[in-house]
């Protein structure tokens, strides 16, 4: 039984000095790229056609969304790239006009994305706004503080929408890839 114990050490023993392994590379660390991607609402607005009629005046709408999110070192340090969503619905009467602005601390407008849509009944509008290296400057995002919204009412105030619960709505989702390392 020794002479078997023996002769299973001596295996062993040859098989690790015969074993086929790798260095160990330690540094490949510094080869490592995460860039995770991340998706978020932005905002949501909501207009019911009974209010957009008690306003007198062509806007039904309009005010400021302080957003320092973009600012913020981690994001404005790594992103990459991103896509702004938006989708706007009308169900009312009305012809409708949205102008989002897009200002840095000083209130500088960045950019500006214009949305028209008619009277219902229409399909929802759906607009993507790519940002880096396949659309528009990062610096946009980057430097954004503020987000202005004003929407007028391009039609009357006294027609009423058959749908149900008539409303202009406004909503967007941003997406962005991040470099983390």
């Amino acid at each position: 039984m020794k002479g078997v114990c023996n002769l299973i050490m001596v295996f062993f023993a040859l098989a690790l000095m015969f074993s086929c392994t790798d260095k160990q590379d330690f540094n490949q660390i510094d080869d490592l790229e995460i860039t995770p991607t991340y998706e978020t609402s932005v905002f949501y607005v909501k207009a019911q056609e009974s209010i957009i009629n008690r306003i007198k005046g062509v806007s039904f709408f309009s005010q400021d969304f302080n957003f320092d999110a973009f600012a913020e070192p981690f994001f404005a340090n790594r992103v990459l790239s991103g896509v702004l969503t938006y989708e706007l619905e009308n169900t009312t009467s009305k012809p409708i006009e949205i102008i989002l602005e897009f200002l840095d601390e000083n209130e500088n407008i960045l950019d500006t994305e214009i949305f028209r849509t008619d009277a219902a009944p229409t399909s929802t509008l759906i607009r993507d706004v790519a940002y880096g290296p396949t659309g528009k400057n990062l610096e946009i995002i980057r430097n954004t503080s503020k987000i202005r919204l004003n929407a007028t009412n391009l039609g009357d105030n006294t027609s009423a929408s058959s749908l149900p619960d008539p409303a202009i709505i406004l909503r967007s989702s941003a997406k962005f890839t991040l470099e983390v390392r």
